[in-house]
């Protein structure tokens, strides 16, 4: 079987560069709240093109495709449930398209968001069914041209699974990261510990698995220090937000600048992390900050301390990651803001 893109680019790469926030970028450009952002591949295919070319001129070696509600469950809110193969396809097209004009080797990474729904027995989502959805998806970004999924957001282990699942049977490599955005857990209650062990039991586990979204740089930081003490020698993958959320004169500002991302991109491959990207609030201008910060800063000797994270990038927004391991850094808490929802 012919090596894909990315595990190729890991072997000749100590890190590698992932890309921003597709929706911030996706706003910016005009997306109205309570839109589907995945309509956009068909009704405004050149901003699409616009959000892609953004990540690969600032320097990233992977990106992501328009496609994060584009699961059945999620595109049934806009009455597209039934355009699910199509809506994929194109936004994994588009994304081919820029990769092809690069002029290097630029990862297209399908992205794929949680269903939206609470899975049995909390909720009603079956795993078959969320494994259905997921492979729906997962066959619309192969055709699209894709070179890997990218499962992200998620926050039940069994979600991940059905992802994971839905790789296996679409004949695709994948990545997957969870957001650790609940007192250093995910929503449905998982530690970074835990999710480093659920990886080694899958029977088809991911080229990369790590952390996205969540509540800050800081706290992501922290939960790699965690699944790099968990002992995995799998990439991590590290995606934070460029900083903590505001409401700004009607729509939400996050408050992280350029050199802020710059330091956490060097302090998240000092943490371990191998491939490095940003989440909400990331622009392109984050992002060349922070290619110029990987590439002309030296790598630490040691292991940033929790206290050294807290100091450039800010405090935690809890006292603890949730695995019952923190130092005494860890009790630094930012006071006074809630996280995001």
């Amino acid at each position: 079987m012919t090596q894909d893109a990315l595990s190729r680019l890991l072997e000749e790469n100590d890190w590698l560069m992932a890309d921003g926030a597709t929706g911030t970028t996706l706003f910016n450009m005009g997306l109205t709240s309570g839109d589907a952002p995945e309509m956009w591949n068909v009704e405004e295919p050149d901003k699409i093109r616009a959000l892609y070319k953004g990540a690969v001129d600032a320097g990233s070696d992977i990106f992501l495709t328009n496609s994060f509600g584009g699961t059945a469950a999620r595109l049934k809110l806009h009455n597209a449930q039934d355009r699910v193969h199509e809506l994929n396809r194109i936004a994994a097209e588009l994304g081919r398209e820029v990769a092809d004009k690069a002029g290097r080797t630029v990862v297209v990474a399908g992205s794929m968001g949680p269903t939206g729904e609470i899975m049995e027995p909390m909720g009603p989502l079956t795993f078959e069914r969320a494994v259905e959805m997921f492979h729906e998806q997962a066959e619309g970004l192969k055709a699209g041209g894709a070179d890997v999924l990218w499962v992200e957001t998620i926050s039940a282990g069994d979600e991940y699974r059905a992802a994971a699942r839905a790789a296996e049977l679409a004949g695709m490599p994948w990545c997957g990261t969870m957001s650790f955005d609940t007192a250093g857990r995910t929503m449905m209650g998982l530690t970074s510990a835990e999710l480093a062990a659920l990886v080694e039991t899958l029977p088809n586990p991911p080229i990369g698995y790590g952390a996205n979204c969540g509540v800050g740089a800081s706290d992501l930081l922290r939960t790699v220090l965690g699944f790099v003490a968990s002992g995995s020698e799998r990439p991590i993958i590290a995606k934070g937000n460029a900083g903590i959320p505001k409401y700004v004169h009607g729509h939400i500002h996050y408050d992280g600048t350029p050199e802020l991302m710059a330091d956490y991109a060097v302090l998240a491959r000092d943490c371990g992390a191998r491939i490095i990207g940003g989440c909400c609030g990331t622009t392109p201008d984050h992002l060349v900050a922070m290619r110029a910060a990987l590439e002309t800063r030296p790598r630490s000797d040691a292991k940033p301390t929790l206290d050294e994270i807290v100091a450039r990038l800010g405090a935690f927004s809890s006292a603890s990651d949730g695995t019952g391991d923190d130092g005494a850094g860890a009790v630094r808490e930012r006071r006074g803001r809630r996280r995001r929802d």
